[in-house]
């Protein structure tokens, strides 16, 4: 990795500026990288889809270039796409295999890809290689099989859904969105229009730990089927450390109000309603994590001894204080943007915070299909083990993270560039580590280790990372809402146009998702341009001829 002069000329302001202890260096470099995170990546296992415009020496880059090439080929040919051997020599068989993909996906045919259609293309092929319970769901459900893979990847980068390519995820967590494919199966209205029908789906955290929950209202699917002359069946997900827990009730015009849940068992505080069943959980909290979750059953309520003691109010402090999930907020977001239709368009920014929700989420997404290419090259890493290192990261940055939030973004990245410095690690190594840990922070809600992790990548002189932080001032999420710093960090790293490498993002996207955020950012900070004036009528006095 090599830096510009800009990022030169902070490092060096940096060392004279920070005052990082160097016992906090050491012990990142000797606990995080001292583990199979940073031998592997000490091994130059990168992350392939992305490219930096950065100038290489020519045989680096060609060598570099036919090992992407052969990548490439071998994702072609797991998806069904025969290009022939891979030998990283994109001829006319690869290409023609490139344009059939393409056309596949509804891109023009070119035979050439772009970083975008890229990144969907090795996301989709690391997910089918590592398999899991999401990935075996949608080879079941979708009319194409494990092509269909590809058009799930495709819809959750570009927020453009196709009928039958969702699998059945429907922005869902896969035990929620299996029951409502089952009830789909017995009602007129398919689980499309079930989703977006008002009423059926319900979201609240029912048991108070932060996540959201999910209720299934059969009342509003107009099917006799799960009804009978006094109640419908009602199906509620509550979310518990160890994956969600389905318990059946059957009621009428349930609200959450009525549910009282402890951990994965709930109770429905309604004369005459009968509780069904309570079920294994099914899926983890976060409808990212791919693997199977471990088997719990719902624990009877225990009561507890000093519950009716009693207790000094409070109105401030900690008592007060919720970490906010991530995971659960672009749940709900994806929810309302599958019932709008789809993505926000620049055309038509009708909420611009909701706008930058969307956009929010979608950059958590790639963060994590990106961290999650890296992974998959590690020799024996799982998710938990690779989650237990991250979580050394927390504590060592947390004054920065904290910073975040108190001070401007010059001030932050000269900081956290001190204990880049400080820290004695290679630029590659400690940039392949941050974007591991980012993925890992983002996919088990660690907000501390994800904005610590994008904080490291901007220092590192990746200033398209500062995206990151500035969604999380501007939502408030895993930092205070701040918004003129949230402006001031989205501006500084996304760029006004994206076209080509000049404007490379992290997050590589439709051509109109850079402008969108900066038409979304005008109308936020009330700095649109104004209308163009009617220009005032001007009217000839020349003299009438005869």
């Amino acid at each position: 990795m090599k830096f510009n002069f800009a990022t030169v000329t902070m490092l060096a302001a940096a060392l004279g500026m920070a005052q990082t202890d160097q016992a906090e260096a050491d012990a990142f470099v000797g606990g995080l990288l001292g583990g199979f995170i940073g031998s592997a990546v000490g091994s130059n296992i990168r992350t392939q889809p992305r490219q930096r415009a950065t100038r290489t020496r020519p045989a680096t880059r060609n060598t570099y270039q036919r090992e992407q090439n052969r990548q490439v080929q071998v994702a072609l040919n797991h998806f069904g796409f025969n290009v022939g051997a891979a030998d990283g020599a994109l001829g006319p068989r690869s290409r023609a295999g490139i344009s059939q993909y393409q056309g596949y996906l509804g891109f023009g045919p070119t035979g050439h890809l772009n970083d975008f259609e890229r990144n969907i293309l090795m996301t989709a092929y690391q997910r089918s290689t590592m398999g899991g319970p999401q990935v075996a769901r949608v080879v079941a459900n979708h009319r194409d099989g494990m092509r269909g893979l590809l058009a799930v990847v495709r819809d959750e980068f570009s927020g453009g859904r196709t009928a039958g390519s969702s699998g059945g995820a429907y922005g869902l967590p896969a035990a929620v969105a299996d029951a409502v494919d089952e009830i789909a199966a017995s009602s007129d209205p398919t689980a499309e229009q079930l989703v977006q029908r008002s009423g059926f789906i319900q979201l609240s955290d029912l048991n108070g730990d932060g996540r959201t929950d999910y209720i299934l209202d059969t009342s509003v699917t107009g099917s006799a089927f799960w009804c009978n002359a006094q109640s419908c069946a009602v199906k509620v997900f509550v979310s518990t450390p160890d994956g969600y827990v389905r318990n059946d009730f059957q009621a009428f015009n349930v609200t959450p109000a009525m549910f009282d849940c402890n951990r994965g068992n709930c109770e429905l505080d309604r004369g005459g309603a009968t509780t069904v069943a309570a079920a294994a959980p099914a899926e983890p909290p976060s409808s990212d994590e791919a693997g199977s979750a471990p088997v719990a059953t719902a624990q009877p309520r225990v009561q507890n001894p000093e519950a009716s003691a009693p207790a000094m109010p409070s109105f401030f402090g900690q008592a007060q204080t919720q970490q906010v999930s991530l995971a659960s907020h672009c749940n709900r977001v994806a929810l309302v943007t599958n019932a709008n239709g789809g993505f926000t368009t620049i055309d038509r920014i009708e909420d611009p915070v909701f706008a930058m929700n969307e956009q929010f989420c979608l950059a958590r997404t790639f963060a994590i299909a990106d961290g999650e290419a890296i992974i998959a090259q590690i020799p024996g890493a799982t998710p938990q083990a690779v989650s237990q290192q991250c979580e050394t990261l927390a504590p060592l940055l947390q004054q920065h993270v904290a910073a975040l939030s108190l001070e401007p973004r010059e001030a932050v990245i000269r900081r956290v560039a001190g204990f880049v410095l400080e820290s004695g690690l290679g630029a590659d190594d400690m940039a392949a580590t941050a974007r591991v840990c980012l993925a890992s922070g983002y996919l088990t809600d660690n907000l501390p280790v994800a904005l610590g992790s994008s904080l490291l990548l901007v220092a590192l002189g990746e200033e398209s990372y500062g995206e990151l932080p500035g969604h999380h001032l501007l939502q408030g999420i895993g930092a205070s809402q701040r918004e003129a710093m949230a402006v001031e960090w989205l501006r500084a790293s996304v760029p006004a146009e994206q076209t080509g490498a000049t404007a490379a993002s992290f997050a590589p996207g439709p051509d109109s998702r850079n402008p969108l955020i900066h038409a979304a950012l005008d109308r936020l900070t009330g700095t649109e341009a104004p209308a163009a004036a009617t220009p005032v009528p001007v009217f000839s006095l020349q003299p009438k001829s005869d």
